[in-house]
């Protein structure tokens, strides 16, 4: 009988562990071969250069670019999200006495509405926002009596418009998250302790927090994971792109000028290889420095 059933799972796995394999694994063990390669992504002739070209990312300085944006973008981007998502979210789950505010359900849309936009449109969208002269808020910030400026021209500014975007169209949907898991906790909880005398910062630092904890694991991961990309938005809205003067370059931006600018495959797949290694830490970090031990409701 235990055999049987072992026989009947295998066959149902087979299937898509095969799939996996192919579709995944398959790719990753390409791009790691062709990292050690030369490979011109024209032809079938590659020359294995073993670790040359993680030799040549150590002299390059567009790389180093790249990892130093990307890094400040990991360190504004996830938390600037969670903490406007936090708060959004327990204004609207929350409210007074834990019973939320009328229309949350309108307000949730409103804040979702940039998730149905692509990177394309919002990276579109932008640019005429950040247009210098005729520009939204640059006219904006006119009518107030305060000089515009070229965001996006801007050595100084220009990767800082581009991670508002990133934050403005990121924050809806953990708006979402974090209000589903708000609204999970028992509402005789939040309303004892609010008769206890609670504060709602309070209440929110010592009850929900905790409890939403996971979730915010969660989505530090994937923001990091977004900001360690940067590569689609970088790409349309700045000028190179990567620029002015490399103060957007990205590492995923790099690793396609690589590619399919310079035909240098096998660096750009070396490329592509440290940034796995970095995401691949970083949700390893995140996971094992956040883990406690699990809280549950009854």
């Amino acid at each position: 009988m235990r055999h049987g059933r072992r026989r009947f799972v295998a066959g149902f796995l087979a299937l898509p562990l095969v799939m996996y394999a192919v579709l995944v694994l398959s790719p990753y063990a390409q791009a790691f071969y062709l990292a050690l390669t030369d490979w011109r992504g024209v032809s079938a002739r590659a020359e294995f250069v073993g670790l040359d070209n993680f030799a040549r990312l150590l002299d390059d300085p567009q790389m180093w670019a790249g990892l130093r944006n990307n890094g400040l973008m990991l360190l504004v981007i996830p938390v600037v999200t969670i903490l406007l998502a936090l708060l959004l979210a327990a204004l609207l789950t929350l409210g007074r006495s834990g019973r939320g505010v009328r229309g949350a359900g309108a307000y949730r849309v409103v804040y979702f509405f940039p998730q149905l936009l692509s990177v394309a449109v919002i990276g579109v969208l932008w640019q005429f926002v950040y247009t210098p002269n005729n520009g939204l808020l640059n006219g904006v910030l006119e009518a107030f009596g305060i000089a515009g400026r070229s965001w996006l021209a801007d050595p100084a500014l220009a990767l800082w418009a581009v991670m508002a975007v990133v934050v403005w169209s990121s924050t809806g949907f953990y708006v979402v998250l974090f209000c589903a898991a708000m609204q999970s906790i028992p509402r005789e909880i939040l309303e004892a302790a609010h008769v206890d005398g609670a504060g709602r910062f309070t209440v929110f630092r010592t009850i929900v927090l905790p409890l939403v904890r996971e979730n915010i694991q969660v989505a530090y991961i994937y923001l990091g994971i977004g900001a360690l990309d940067g590569f689609a938005l970088v790409q349309i809205m700045t000028v190179g792109p990567g620029g002015p003067d490399n103060a957007t370059e990205v590492l995923g931006l790099g690793l396609y000028r690589n590619a399919f600018t310079y035909g240098q495959f096998g660096y750009a797949s070396a490329l592509g290889v440290v940034l796995f290694f970095l995401t691949l830490t970083l949700a390893v970090l995140v996971m094992r420095t956040s883990r406690r031990e699990r809280i549950e409701v009854v």
